[in-house]
């Protein structure tokens, strides 16, 4: 493939930063378009960065004038009104848009295992997974009424070194090796799917450009799906801890007692997924997501480590482990619903 003039609305995110990299490694010309510079995520050498604000259309405008490109992804649009901005800004100017939705989108609970991308659209639990499901909607509608060029992808769970896939963040390996009980939402049988970014990013870069995928959808995910209590486990181990303290919650009473964490455990963590990537593989050929959860938990752990300013506890997230802990041991311990809240 030749050369792509690549738009990357974003570009410092878990995704998007792994994608940039990918993008120049390819031989494409890649601008970014954000508010600044990341210092946790710099740009790579040879982007171009054009600063923007997507909360200012007008900005965003000025900073693009009339130029077009080849391939433009959005990786910050989450409503609808922010997705009829860039059709309304892009239409004509682009060959191939892309949206970055989110496979919490998938029906749940997940009817049937595995997850493929003609799998139902609806989440009830969760305000962000709707949105996302309104966004396709619009674009599906604007390719088949106006031709509207968009692909549309569906990231699941996608880490990096900066981020931990486990409910409080830093704080539960802290507890861990301070040798206390950590809190599992559910039962840990239920399986979830830990995609490294690099791995993520070969897949996605290799549709950009791609006219076959103009007018689909794709989801990109590991094809390892571990239990839950595996995920933590895994962590403990590269964090030098040999036997975690694991106690079992029901998600449900997680979310009473910390009701930020409800949508994302009741919307999407709480279920089994395991998803079906053929699609992916047959437009990216010999791609595989090579980056095992023990690879990347030892990658995640080496970066907190590194820096003791990165190694920050929650206070909010021990108050909220101490009351459910609390609970679990008033209620007969691991199993048991300590607010009554079912699972």
């Amino acid at each position: 493939m030749s050369a792509l003039t690549v738009l990357f609305i974003g570009g410092t995110g878990i995704i998007s930063s792994a994608a940039a990299v990918r993008a120049v490694e390819l031989g494409h010309r890649v601008t970014l378009l954000n508010r600044g510079s990341s210092s946790l995520r710099p740009a790579p050498p040879g982007v171009e960065v054009l600063t923007g604000d997507v909360a200012d259309p007008a900005s965003i405008r000025r900073a693009l004038g009339d130029r077009s490109f080849d391939v433009v992804v959005d990786f910050v649009a989450f409503t609808p009104d922010q997705v009829q901005a860039d059709i309304d800004l892009f239409t004509g100017r682009t060959g191939q848009y892309v949206f970055i939705s989110s496979a919490s989108a998938y029906q749940k609970p997940v009817a049937a295992l595995p997850i493929r991308e003609s799998s139902p659209l609806r989440n009830p639990f969760w305000q962000y997974s709707r949105d996302k499901i309104a966004c396709e909607d619009l674009l599906v509608g604007a390719y088949r009424d106006q031709g509207f060029p968009v692909t549309i992808i569906r990231p699941s769970h996608t880490y990096d070194r900066t981020s931990l896939p486990v409910t409080g963040g830093w704080t539960v390996v802290d507890r861990m090796r301070r040798g206390l009980e950590v809190v599992v939402p559910g039962d840990g049988t239920s399986l979830w799917t830990l995609t490294h970014h690099v791995d993520f990013a070969r897949a996605f870069v290799g549709l950009l450009g791609l006219p076959a995928a103009v007018g689909d959808v794709f989801h990109i995910t590991s094809d390892e799906a571990l239990p839950w209590d595996q995920i933590y486990t895994t962590l403990a181990a590269a964090a030098g801890v040999d036997d975690p303290r694991l106690v079992h919650v029901a998600s449900e009473s997680v979310a009473v007692v910390e009701p930020e964490w409800g949508p994302g455990l009741l919307g999407d963590k709480a279920h089994s997924v395991v998803f079906d990537n053929s699609k992916v593989k047959a437009f990216v050929p010999g791609w595989q997501a090579t980056t095992s959860w023990a690879t990347g938990a030892r990658e995640i752990i080496e970066w907190f480590d590194d820096d003791s300013s990165r190694r920050e506890t929650d206070p909010a997230a021990e108050r909220a482990f101490d009351r459910l802990l609390a609970g679990a041991r008033g209620f007969g311990g691991q199993g048991e619903d300590p607010l009554g809240t079912g699972e």
